[in-house]
């Protein structure tokens, strides 16, 4: 069953080599059966978030069509991020890899497993400003995500990362 909706994840990492870490789930995300991916955000250095006695994290948000179901999806988003060693030692701590469903079109999801929109998206800058980015024009998500813009008040600092290489991580 295919859908029209889009699905756009937020991905981060903030342990070494965080760049060859997120380029290899966005291959993985490409080569994944039943996803895809139709749009990629610049990137961003984010500050962390939550716990800050940390490394800073590169983030992007990836747009992607599916013809999975949440569960299913969700399921592959855990599969690449243990294939990325994604451990869950502490919470909010460093991350080799993390990849979470952020928003679902219009879609409002809620059980033990998943929350979408993601339950702290709208207080999270590197969510929102990668998301907006690539959601302008999308008429289910972009209102959404500028709703959260403007009642936003994360203080953290967030760059855009020009021209982002392994070298540079």
């Amino acid at each position: 069953m295919a859908s029209n909706e889009r699905v756009y994840l937020s991905i981060g990492s903030n342990i070494h080599p965080r760049v060859a870490r997120i380029k290899q789930a966005i291959t993985m995300l490409r080569q994944s059966t039943g996803i895809t991916v139709v749009a990629v955000s610049d990137w961003y250095e984010t500050e962390p978030w939550g716990k800050r006695d940390q490394a800073n994290f590169y983030n992007v948000a990836v747009a992607l069509t599916t013809t999975l179901t949440p569960t299913d999806l969700l399921a592959q988003l855990h599969v690449i991020e243990q294939q990325g060693h994604r451990e869950r030692q502490i919470h909010w701590g460093p991350r080799t890899i993390d990849l979470d469903i952020a928003f679902w079109g219009a879609r409002k999801i809620q059980t033990t497993e998943l929350t979408v929109p993601h339950a702290h998206a709208a207080e999270r800058n590197f969510v929102l400003l990668p998301t907006a980015e690539i959601a302008k024009n999308d008429p289910q998500v972009g209102p959404q995500v500028q709703t959260m813009l403007a009642a936003n008040q994360d203080t953290s600092w967030i760059k855009k990362v020009r021209n982002v290489s392994e070298k540079d991580d």
